[in-house]
């Protein structure tokens, strides 16, 4: 099969596209064929290998175990592992997969769901690592109910477009931080109210909010704090600094510490990957409360183009590799 291959960690430019041997399926796997899959930041992270904790999570120290990136996927089921009972040949899926860059690509049964038949195979690839990112920081951490102002920084990313989504599913009144070129797409999520980070500051006093969802930001927690109300709650889902040993998870380790000493709730987490929360989100998304935003779609040729695109901060909502 063709697939995206890298021999070492290091810029999009060690990306290559390779004939590699068709992977095996292990009793709880499922091989899919891809049709499209989903780039975001973590897949940079993974190719770059920093900061350098990801290597130590047991992703390779010198160069990736994995040769094949990507993580988000939409396609159709090939075959699946003896002890697979929710899956078929002939399914067609979404979720979250292992070398998905490739014509064919492994997933553990439980971290795929059917693919709602209104869904193109390009939006249901990126539905499921900033989608669950983003419901779990609203509904879990965020802790966010009917009649609440909710601040999202980061609005128009790939998590930023889903959680302004979903704190309105959830009853909140929505404010959402991006650039000016950006300020659209986030009214066009259904935000209540934008701000130009370039033009306003968030942080200026003249309104507090009850919960903030800080995705990629670099705002130090006391400007963070200044913006939230006596009791209110920080989910910190990403912090992006050049650091190649904390890479910005310092800011969230002070905010778990700093958060026993203060009033406010100041807290972050780690995404759990599972097909129950997928399900709700699919529930939303086929409910019309959710849509994927999709910005630009690259051919699997071109797919370090697609990570530089998301690198350089360029995607409006979601990028996606078609296969």
């Amino acid at each position: 099969m063709r697939a995206i291959v890298q021999d070492a960690y290091g810029p999009a430019d060690t990306l290559r596209l390779r004939d590699v041997p068709l992977p095996e399926v292990a009793p709880h796997e499922v091989l899919v064929a891809v049709r499209a899959a989903g780039v975001d930041r973590g897949v940079w992270h993974l190719m770059t290998g920093l900061p350098y904790p990801i290597r130590l999570a047991g992703y390779g120290l010198r160069a990736p175990k994995n040769p094949v990136l990507g993580m988000d996927l939409a396609g159709v089921v090939t075959a699946v592992g003896a002890s697979v009972t929710r899956f078929r040949p002939g399914d067609e899926v979404l979720g979250i997969g292992k070398g998905t860059f490739a014509e064919y690509a492994l997933a553990l049964e439980d971290k795929l769901v059917p693919k709602p038949a209104g869904l193109t195979f390009e939006q249901a690839a990126a539905v499921a690592i900033s989608g669950l990112t983003a419901l779990q920081a609203v509904r879990d951490h965020g802790r966010v109910q009917p009649g609440q102002h909710v601040l999202v920084i980061g609005a128009s990313g790939g998590v930023g477009s889903y959680a302004v989504q979903l704190a309105k599913a959830f009853g909140a009144e929505v404010t959402g931080v991006a650039s000016s070129t950006k300020l659209d797409l986030v009214r066009s999520l259904g935000a209540d109210h934008v701000i130009d980070y370039a033009q306003e500051d968030f942080a200026d006093g003249s309104r507090r909010y009850d919960v903030i969802i800080d995705i990629g930001g670099n705002s130090t927690l006391t400007r963070l704090r200044q913006a939230l109300t006596p009791r209110g709650t920080l989910v910190i889902t990403g912090g992006e600094t050049d650091g190649r040993w904390l890479g910005g998870s310092d800011r969230q380790l002070r905010a778990k510490l700093l958060s026993s000493f203060v009033g406010q709730r100041l807290t972050t987490f780690v995404n759990k990957e599972n097909h129950r929360d997928m399900l709700e989100l699919v529930a939303l998304v086929e409910a019309g409360k959710v849509t994927p935003a999709i910005d630009r779609t690259f051919p699997l040729a071109e797919a370090p183009k697609a990570v530089r695109y998301v690198e350089e901060g360029h995607a409006r909502g979601k990028v996606v590799v078609t296969v």
